[in-house]
């Protein structure tokens, strides 16, 4: 049996989007870029169409719906419904004793699916829309809007089409009243506005958003670095070990729940990706990770918040009775329009008036005795009304919505109980944040300040290849508004030991140097540990000690500390170690000797920490692919520079 009707709502939907000119049409295919992007890419408009109306699509699409869209929408489908029953009622009831295949056939009949025309009329009168007013207005603009995103069709009489599968999508949702406008945030007052009983916080929502987005940047790299020297292994059932969670929160200096979000979030963002190697699945950075860290920092900021928006988890939120774990595909497709809902609702608070966001573990506030409820269940409201079907319909609605806030804090997006300016740009456009960004986050800083006690200090955030030069020659000592590290013996060793000499270490230190000279003590440091590095070398022969200082040789050979390595001398300058050349390194450094590792050509051997990286994965999607689908749907001629553009064909 075929639904006639259905394949005219497909049609009307096909000349809608056929009037659309290819900027209006790409438009569209921009905003359900990530619903589409799950089935094969359309060749035709009926195929878009189709694509568009399928259930899959359409589970996805009505999330993102706010509540005058939502209403318009689900009472067309009912309208439509009942009319289509009025129209073509179903098959008589199967007779008692009837198979499984007649009961389902009843139950599936094509009279349950919403294909019938809708006057628009009717949907406003059952909206309570009939006369002009502000909900007339809400519900036009709402049906319009409809129409932009292909959620509906108009008929060439002016009647609304929607999608079949409606009625069964949105059964359990109650329509109630038409509110043509967002509640208010924050309960109590003429304005709807209350101050927090506490005083106003001392900074402002953009000093707040600066801070969080420098320490975010700050343990991000700490984060990613730490993966790139030692990859993350991850468990055969999926996701990270705790103890590599536990680990990898020690070198970001960040919390357990902080660094699950900086790891899914950088998956997102395509910085690390998940290898399959002989002992198991690895994570460790891309090749994308190197470019990363050359940009500035609101550029490598970017692409993580604009994850944030869209990934399908709460990374920090664990329900009771789950492990916490990292880096495992998510499947909560309510996340992005909860995200939405939330901060939609922030940016109604102006800055004062917002509330603290609830302490974590959550805990549901309690209700306050003037009958006008609190400011969490307030701002719940108001962000149920940007996206209804994603906020409290779902389960453990408050616990979800304290942990995305609490995410937001921490990446700068919200503060004092409102959006940054940084929030409100990724409100906005989450692929527009480079600006917002670069105003939060002053560029990197190329030179240090070298002081007379062996430490450096760079008052900002340091350039790539100078925080990597400043590690390898020093420890880091501690990190705020600004960067310390400091000289010792120890580390200008480790620097000799990666292959620079005393000389070429003075100069690279000078050249970053903010004066354009090195205090004496760190001159002085650095060429009494390069006099001392090298008088004795490792061989790699299982193992051999060569030193050219023959007494030196003989305190080796006497050493207490030195006995589990078994020395014994071979000639009044070579000692043989029963131990490898690593293992005798280490033996030798612990006593308090500086060794080098040498060939066995003679030459010195540079030792340096493994770096890691994983295949990049598949390039994202030209940005401009799809204005040139656009064109190809429409049979219009793309432009000469987008016809040639790569990936846009």
């Amino acid at each position: 049996m075929t639904n006639l009707n259905a394949v005219e709502g497909l049609d009307a939907l096909t000349q809608s989007l056929a009037r659309r000119t290819p900027e209006q049409l790409a438009a569209l295919l921009t905003r359900h870029a990530e619903p589409l992007a799950r089935r094969p890419a359309p060749t035709e408009l009926r195929g878009l169409a189709g694509a568009l109306w399928s259930y899959e699509t359409l589970h996805q699409l009505v999330l993102h719906l706010d509540h005058p869209r939502l209403q318009v929408l689900t009472a067309t489908a009912r309208i439509s419904q009942e009319r289509a029953r009025n129209a073509a009622p179903g098959p008589a009831a199967p007779a008692p004793g009837a198979d499984y295949q007649s009961l389902m056939a009843h139950r599936l009949s094509f009279a349950h699916l919403a294909t019938e025309p809708v006057p628009p009329e009717d949907v406003f009168a059952a909206l309570g829309a009939t006369p002009p007013g502000p909900a007339r207005t809400a519900a036009e603009t709402a049906l319009h809007a409809l129409y932009e995103d292909g959620l509906a069709a108009p008929t060439g009489d002016g009647a609304i089409v929607v999608p079949p599968r409606t009625p069964q999508l949105l059964a359990a949702h109650d329509p109630g009243p038409l509110l043509a406008d967002a509640p208010r945030p924050t309960p109590g007052g003429p304005d709807g506005l209350t101050t927090p009983a506490a005083s106003v916080a001392p900074t402002s929502p953009y000093d707040e958003s600066r801070a969080a987005a420098a320490t975010l940047a700050a343990t991000l790299d700490r984060l990613l670095a730490s993966l790139a020297t030692q990859p993350a292994a991850l468990r055969k059932s999926g996701g990270l070990a705790v103890r590599e969670i536990k680990r990898l929160a020690k070198a970001a200096g960040a919390t357990e729940p902080h660094t699950r979000l900086l790891l899914d979030l950088a998956l997102a963002a395509d910085l690390i990706a998940l290898t399959r190697t002989p002992s198991g699945i690895t994570a460790l950075p891309t090749g994308a990770y190197d470019d990363w860290l050359g940009r500035p920092p609101g550029a490598r900021l970017a692409p993580v918040l604009a994850a944030w928006s869209g990934l399908w988890d709460i990374p920090t939120h664990t329900p009771f009775g789950e492990t916490p774990t990292a880096l495992v595909r998510g499947h909560d497709r309510h996340a992005p329009a909860l995200r939405h809902a939330l901060l939609a609702a922030l940016a109604a608070v102006p800055y004062g008036a917002g509330a603290p966001f609830p302490a974590l573990p959550f805990t549901e506030p309690a209700e306050q005795e003037t009958g006008n409820g609190t400011p969490w269940n307030a701002l719940l409201r108001a962000a149920d009304w940007h996206r209804p079907l994603a906020v409290t319909h779902q389960p453990m609605a408050g616990e979800r919505a304290a942990h995305t806030l609490h995410e937001a804090a921490y990446l700068g997006i919200a503060a004092h109980g409102t959006l940054t300016p940084l929030g409100r740009a990724l409100l906005t456009d989450p692929r527009s944040l480079d600006r917002p960004l670069a105003d939060l986050l002053p560029p990197l800083l190329e030179q240090a300040h070298f002081q007379a006690d062996l430490t450096v200090v760079v008052p900002g955030r340091p350039a790539a290849a100078l925080a990597a030069l400043l590690t390898s020659a020093a420890d880091r000592e501690s990190e705020d508004h600004a960067v310390t590290w400091r000289f010792t013996p120890a580390s200008v060793r480790r620097a000799l030991d990666t292959g620079h000499t005393a000389d070429t270490l003075l100069a690279d230190l000078t050249r970053a140097s903010a004066t354009g000279a090195l205090p004496q003590p760190l001159d002085y440091l650095i060429q009494d540990t390069a006099r001392a590095h090298g008088r004795m070398r490792v061989l790699p022969a299982a193992c051999c000690i060569r030193s050219d200082d023959e007494a030196l040789v003989k305190e080796l050979a006497a050493h207490r500390a030195l006995h589990d390595l078994g020395l014994r001398a071979i000639a009044p300058t070579v000692l043989v170690s029963a131990r490898p050349p690593a293992a005798t390194l280490d033996a030798l450094r612990a006593a308090g000797y500086a060794p080098t590792l040498e060939s066995d050509t003679g030459t010195t051997t540079v030792e340096r920490l493994p770096t890691h990286r994983a295949t990049a994965p598949a390039p994202t999607r030209d940005h401009r692919a799809p204005l040139a689908l656009a064109h190809r749907l429409l049979g219009v001629p793309a432009p000469r520079q987008e016809a040639t553009t790569p990936g846009g064909e």
